[in-house]
């Protein structure tokens, strides 16, 4: 092999690389520092609520305390993604700062087109990214046991520049050590999805709350 050929092949290499790198990366985050001014806010279905857990022990309210953040728990329960669109203007009225949002699962669970359901997500996520608002978007499992909503969750948060989080049920599911029922977590569970949360809120903490002294 000459060496012009290597270095052609060398090339070749390094652009489909970087291409690949390029298209593939996940874009920065919009409303990084956020323009909201308002409490953070858990905005989902039971799964936010906390049903499952003891009182304190939701993960809303377990993140609260490892970050030092208030947080707003506005989980309810059976809510989907229907449900959350009528809540939006009450959410949008307080200006969150910060919103995790956690809703899908009962989509599901009462056979919601996954079209409807992903334009629901996408509605509420214009309209909190248009009042400044930064959004964590927290996927979660479809009903069915061969799950296909992940590639949907991650294109949304992709498309709509969010921060995202992969089923937050992951590794979690089906196992009694971490789970209250078929559906719900226990404290343990809480615990490990409250951790997943700080681990990427963490590095972020000091733009999402405008302390650079922020622990």
């Amino acid at each position: 092999m000459t060496l012009r050929k290597l270095l052609w092949i060398l090339a070749t290499a390094f652009v489909a690389i970087a291409a690949y790198w390029w298209f593939n990366r996940a874009p920065a985050p919009v409303n990084l520092p956020p323009g909201a001014t308002g409490p953070w806010v858990a905005f989902g279905d039971s799964l936010t609520e906390g049903i499952g857990a003891n009182e304190g022990q939701s993960y809303p309210a377990i993140l609260s305390r490892s970050l030092g953040v208030p947080i707003l728990n506005l989980g309810v329960s059976g809510d989907t993604t229907d449900g959350g669109l009528k809540r939006l203007d009450r959410l949008a009225e307080q200006s969150p700062r910060v919103v995790l949002l956690c809703l899908g699962g009962n989509d599901g669970l009462n056979q919601v087109p996954r079209t409807r359901t992903f334009a629901n997500l996408a509605t509420i996520i214009d309209r909190l990214l248009a009042e400044g608002s930064f959004v964590v978007l927290i996927g979660i499992r479809s009903a069915s046991l061969r799950d296909g909503n992940e590639k949907y969750f991650a294109r949304l948060a992709r498309e709509k520049r969010v921060l995202y989080v992969p089923d937050m049920l992951r590794g979690l599911a089906f196992k009694p050590i971490y789970m209250s029922d078929a559906i719900h977590p226990n404290d343990e569970g809480y615990m490990r999805i409250a951790a997943r949360l700080e681990k990427v809120l963490r590095p972020l903490l000091p733009e999402l709350t405008g302390e650079s002294g922020a622990r």
